[in-house]
């Protein structure tokens, strides 16, 4: 079975989110960018959205609306909901999507 986050928004071992989520240039995949903003977008340190590929209250897949909302009762990160941690703090802190990501288009 393949690894995931264990906040990732899909009912599979695949994580939906993830796959939606775009660098905020556009239309490359998160952890992805090759616009100006790649130094910085495809890294992702402390706290994250669900699909772990970009920062909390950033999001950019389907569930933005939601993932980017301000919790009433945060987790120790200060970001997400205390039953959704996504930081270093979080039990699966070190889990990156783009790990388990092959990509098919620049490998031979």
């Amino acid at each position: 079975m393949t690894e995931k986050a264990s906040t990732c928004c899909g009912k599979s071992a695949e994580c939906v989110c993830a796959k939606q989520a775009t660098c905020s240039c556009g239309k490359q995949s998160a952890l992805h960018c090759t616009c100006d903003k790649s130094t910085t977008e495809n890294k992702v340190d402390g706290a994250r959205c669900s699909c772990r590929a970009r920062p909390a209250g950033e999001c950019t897949c389907d569930r933005a609306s939601t993932e980017n909302q301000k919790p009433a009762d945060p987790c120790a990160c200060g970001v997400r909901p205390a039953d959704a941690c996504t930081c270093e703090k979080a039990a699966d802190g070190g889990f990156n999507p783009s790990e388990n990501e092959t990509d098919f288009t620049t490998k031979k």
